[in-house]
Parts: C-alpha cells; structure tokens; sequence
C-alpha cells in the first residue's frame, strides 16, 4: 500500500508537521510506503531531530500530484479545500478556519472526493463544521507518553513553544513578566526556562525577551532538540502556558491555543501545568485536578505561589496528570487512526 502525505506549513516544524509525521509513523509501522512532497530533501532528518520520531523508509519528492496513483493521501490544509485523487483521501484540519467560504459550491464538489475530515480537538471542530458541509472527526494529536520521564528535579518553570509573531502568538513575554512578579515576591530559589524553535517567524522578539531577562534567572533557548527538550521536562516542577493570552476564542479563534501538546508533554513528565484558559487547553485541563487553567497574570501567580506552598497538593496533581495524559497516547492515536484508514 501506497500512501502520499502533504503539508503546506512543512518548513516551521510545528505542531501540524508533527501531527501529519506521526500519521506517516503509523503507516510506515505498518509496512506503507509513504511518500512526502517537498524540496528539501533534508527534511526528514530535521523532523526527526526536532520531533524524536524514527521515520526511515518515507521518500522526499518533488510532487505527490495530489494524490493522483496513491492508495491514500492525507492532506493537511491550510483553509483551502484541495482536489485529491488517491483512492481514499483524508483532510486534516490543525486551526479553525472561518470566513473563507467553506460552503461554496466548488467546495462542496471537491468534499465528494474527500472520504474523512480530521480535527486535532473539539474547539477546532466547532469551527471548521460551521464553516464547511462537513463532520469533522475528533483525533487528539499523540504524545509519546514513555519518551517523557520524570528525573530529578528542580525550581524550574518551563515553557516549550515556537518564539514567533505568527498568527498564534505562544506570550512568552507574558510569562516572563509573570515570572518576575513571582521572583521580586520572594521566590528567588525559581528559574524560568523559555524553550522553543525559532527557524520561522523570528523577529526582533526573542531580543526583546532577552534584554527584559537581564537581572533575573531566565533561560531563553533557541530551536533545542528533541533530547534537550526532554531533559529540560524531566527536570522542570512547573509548566505555564500563555498561549492565547487574552484574546477573544469566539472572535479570534485562530490565536489561541488549538490544542496544546506541550501541556501533555508537561504532565507525562510529571510537571504541574498552568495552561491559559482558551481553547484546546481546555479538553486537556481539568482545573484543580490534573493542573491549573488560569485566566489573569495575577491568578496565574497567586496559584503558583499556592502550589509552591503545598507539597502534598503538588503531589496530588502530578499524579493525576501523569494518569490523565494517557488519554493522548500514541498508542492510542495509532489505534484510532488505523480505524480511520
């Protein structure tokens, strides 16, 4: 069986470009051929350092020709409804689309081609069903739950997202802001850690960050490996997540957080996750129970503070969190998806 993977966004490896390679895993784990349109052919060595994922066998080329010759073509959108011609042919939506005329006439011709619509969560089905004649099918992106590993750890505040002024802004200026607030109140024994690629969109953001650091425990790491990013999990107490950060979901829907897979990653490795209250955080969030949304920079850290303060609250929350971020297995996406094709 032969299958053709596309995404448009390939070169920002970010969390749709991880989410389409780990459907490309699955196939290739079960003896697909799986070919990758693109024009870097160092791509898949990238992806791997960047995602962790073993994806020896798929072949880089030039055009996959929409699918034209294929078994399945798993296509990942960018608004746009494609015209594919594999035998089954699967579109992915990562982001709410709206206000792009999903319902035209020319759309609704080109579904027929179309056999399943995928969403990476509940809030971007909200969307994507309005805007298009379809019923979109909810598959929670994988984490692998076994490569996160609790070690020993420290007074770390992580966060792990792209530093960009893309669409979806990750605010790490507004944790960073919040960390010292946290520091200047007496918890000098804390660092922060901003971590996260920076290959696509960098302005002068990350500069600013690190001009606004001085004077104060803050590690700004630019575009780590996927070993560093584990080491850096297995080490930090706490996650926070800005991501959305006082943006409006029910106008904005594109800015907030789709989903949210740092905030897995966090609670597989044993960290307690403060995630903003908006959007996919809050499928994966339940508050006070397996971690902490938050909604005001002073909530985000007065919690904190709290958490701090109570070590047997602490401990409670990581258990749960450790248990509830087995809902996004990749087992159980390889599973699901398997179903799907």
């Amino acid at each position: 069986m032969k299958a053709a993977i596309y995404s448009p966004y390939l070169e920002t490896l970010g969390g749709g470009e991880r989410y389409i390679m780990s459907v490309a895993k699955v196939l290739l784990d079960h003896n697909w051929s799986v070919d990758l349109e693109s024009a870097d052919k160092e791509v898949v060595s990238k992806l791997e350092d960047k995602f962790g994922l073993k994806l020896q066998g798929i072949e880089v080329i030039n055009s996959i020709k929409r699918g034209d010759g294929y078994d399945l073509c798993f296509w990942l959108s960018d608004g746009s409804i494609p015209t594919l011609f594999a035998r089954r042919n699967i579109l992915h939506f990562q982001r709410p689309f709206y206000k792009v005329d999903g319902k035209s006439l020319i759309n609704r011709m080109k579904f027929f081609r179309i056999n399943k619509v995928i969403v990476n969560s509940r809030f971007t089905k909200s969307w994507v069903d309005k805007e298009y004649p379809i019923d979109s099918v909810v598959l929670y992106p994988p984490v692998d739950i076994s490569k996160f590993k609790s070690g020993k750890k420290e007074n770390i505040i992580l966060y792990v997202g792209r530093f960009s002024q893309l669409e979806q802004s990750k605010r790490q200026d507004v944790l960073l802001s919040a960390f010292k607030r946290l520091y200047d109140s007496g918890f000098k024994d804390w660092n922060l850690i901003l971590a996260g690629g920076s290959e696509v969109g960098r302005t002068s953001f990350v500069d600013k960050l690190k001009n606004r650091a001085k004077y104060y425990p803050v590690k700004i790491l630019e575009s780590p490996s996927f070993k560093e990013i584990k080491e850096l999990y297995s080490k930090a107490k706490i996650f926070w997540s800005a991501a959305g950060y006082k943006i409006n979901e029910n106008k904005e829907p594109g800015k907030v957080e789709h989903f949210g897979i740092s905030v897995v990653e966090g609670m597989s490795a044993r960290a307690a996750v403060f995630a903003y209250a908006a959007g996919g955080h809050k499928e994966i969030i339940k508050n006070s129970i397996n971690g902490y949304l938050w909604s005001s920079t002073s909530q985000l850290v007065s919690k904190t503070k709290k958490l701090i303060k109570d070590n047997s609250l602490y401990r409670k929350i990581l258990s749960q969190a450790r248990k509830d971020a087995q809902n996004f297995s990749y087992e159980r996406f390889e599973r699901e998806i398997l179903e799907i094709i």
